[in-house]
């Protein structure tokens, strides 16, 4: 089954893989919430874990704004992995209010939690993130980007200082772009799951709705190609969302707060506005193996970051 294939827009997404089949011994499942700072990893290593894009990544903070869900069944267990916004520190805008908010939410009702760091780091806005972590869940320290790191010997001592901080379930230094260590990351997180039965169908790859998928590959695109230069207060807004067979027309806006932000994304001659396009719809027909119509406008919505209820009206919890 293609993926999206026979799905109304609000339904889950599910993976253009078969299915695997129904396994004869006990099954288990459970949520495993990943947490941390911004831009320590966390969509990338939910992309990883669950074999394919449910989750947006750029370069620039915030890239992630809501509780994305990526679901991966492998033998009799179903993995429920909740990727969060990275808690915010330094704005106190509505907008991050609903961040921090989502972030508390997620790591309150788990069987697991995974709070991933940058392995040999730990600074303020780590500390601050471990704070948030309730004490009766079990915690898995995941140290990140260890293909970064030279002198594997000094991870030692660090190790043992972060044992110091909290009473961690695990140690695991790994790379999420390492498939051998994301192998062994199964294996460490299978045994905090429940036995229970499946809560979504083993084909199913995210909870998300094809419509809010949409919204975040625009909202990629977006980002990656304006880079630092657009505030991250810029978010994007599906006005239509159509099915016709495997033919999806969408509409969406993209909403920025100043004139001049509007000009930077549309470009000269609208080229800018032509290549976000161009590469939100590839990346849908990746994702749901169907034509995609994409159309794009530019809006300016000034101060929406600091109204609540404009904030809950554009999707923010």
């Amino acid at each position: 089954m293609l993926a999206g294939a026979l799905r109304k827009p609000g339904q889950a997404v599910a993976s253009p893989v078969a299915a695997p089949a129904e396994p004869m011994g006990p099954k288990r499942c459970g949520y495993v919430a990943i947490v941390g700072k911004p831009n320590v990893g966390k969509s990338t290593l939910l992309n990883a874990l669950v074999g394919q894009k449910v989750s947006i990544t750029s370069s620039k903070a915030q890239t992630t704004r809501h509780r994305i869900t990526g679901l991966l069944t492998q033998g009799a267990t179903q993995f429920v992995f909740v990727d969060t916004p990275g808690f915010q520190t330094r704005h106190g805008n509505a907008l991050n209010r609903s961040l921090n908010k989502t972030v508390l939410g997620a790591v309150t009702d788990v069987d697991v939690i995974v709070f991933v760091v940058e392995a040999g780091s730990f600074q303020a806005a780590d500390a601050k993130v471990l704070e948030l972590l309730p004490k009766n869940i079990p915690v898995i320290l995941l140290a990140n980007k260890l293909d970064m790191v030279h002198r594997r010997a000094e991870l030692a001592p660090w190790l043992a200082e972060m044992q110091q901080r909290h009473p961690f379930a695990e140690f695991v230094p790994m790379s999420a772009k390492s498939a051998k260590d994301i192998q062994r990351f199964y294996a460490i997180c299978e045994k905090y799951l429940p036995e229970q039965d499946w809560m979504f169908d083993a084909d199913e790859l995210t909870d998300r709705s094809e419509r809010f998928m949409a919204a975040e590959m625009v909202r990629e695109k977006l980002f990656r190609l304006t880079g630092d230069e657009l505030p991250y207060t810029s978010t994007v807004i599906i006005d239509k969302f159509e099915q016709e067979g495997k033919l999806r027309r969408i509409a969406a806006t993209i909403v920025v707060e100043r004139e001049g932000h509007k000009g930077m994304v549309i470009g000269d001659k609208g080229e800018k506005l032509k290549r976000i396009g161009s590469e939100a719809r590839q990346e849908l027909e990746k994702l749901w193996g169907g034509k995609i119509f994409l159309e794009l406008w530019v809006k300016v919505r000034s101060g929406w970051a600091d109204d609540e209820a404009r904030v809950r009206s554009f999707g923010y919890e």
